[in-house]
């Protein structure tokens, strides 16, 4: 399931395009403070921004640029403003995609498809690598130094998650929420027992230390 979060300050349009994304299958999360747009985006963990122009204290041109300088996450500009300088300026900043609105709601979520499958068809679908560790995404395998082992549902999600978040701290409730909405229902402890099974299989193929605990935090890889 893609994340998509909504920078969008028209509270009718965010609840729109909130209900018609999850009817549609996908995860979503939204900015409602408008103060340091940009720091709130880097640290959150998404698959794709649809981002406005017009945005109380910075554009969304502004924060594309800057959120780009940070991240790799697609960005698809959905705005009213259609000349042809705001469709340049929109990738300019690093925008995927620029759709006007009123938007043909068969022709948005075409557009999110694509942009979604152009970025991840070869890291998410297949595999993903971080420190030397791939994983097998469409099979719960983990490969480290020629060594494989598979994992559970729950544990390949858990690890594909702080991987995904390489470099931040994410913390258990993060985790949580996050297997709550991929329909997979953990409470805290059985959260402590997955970190622990997936440590002792990181350590049987040769990973040790790969996952932080960050006391107070989360984790981190």
């Amino acid at each position: 399931m893609y994340r998509i979060m909504i920078v969008e300050d028209e509270i009718m349009m965010r609840n729109e395009l909130s209900n018609m994304l999850k009817n549609n299958g996908y995860e979503v999360c939204y900015i409602t403070d408008f103060v340091n747009v940009t720091d709130q985006l880097i640290q959150e963990h998404m698959d794709l921004i649809l981002l406005d122009i017009n945005l109380p204290n910075e554009n969304g041109y502004q924060i594309c640029s800057k959120v780009r300088a940070s991240i790799p996450v697609p960005i698809i500009f959905i705005t009213s403003r259609n000349s042809d300088m705001d469709e340049l300026n929109s990738f300019i900043s690093g925008g995927d995609d620029y759709i006007t609105k009123p938007y043909n709601i068969p022709v948005l979520l075409a557009r999110i498809s694509n942009v979604l499958k152009r970025t991840y068809k070869e890291s998410e679908n297949e595999q993903l690598e971080y420190k030397g560790l791939i994983l097998y995404v469409e099979k719960n395998i983990i490969v480290y130094n020629e060594q494989e082992i598979e994992l559970t549902k729950n544990e390949f999600k858990i690890l594909l998650f702080l991987v995904k978040g390489k470099g931040k701290i994410l913390s258990r409730t993060e985790i949580i929420e996050y297997l709550w909405d991929n329909e997979m229902f953990v409470d805290d402890n059985t959260l402590s027992v997955n970190i622990r099974r997936i440590r002792t299989k990181l350590e049987k193929i040769g990973l040790s230390d790969f996952i932080h605990t960050k006391h107070g935090q989360g984790y981190a890889v």
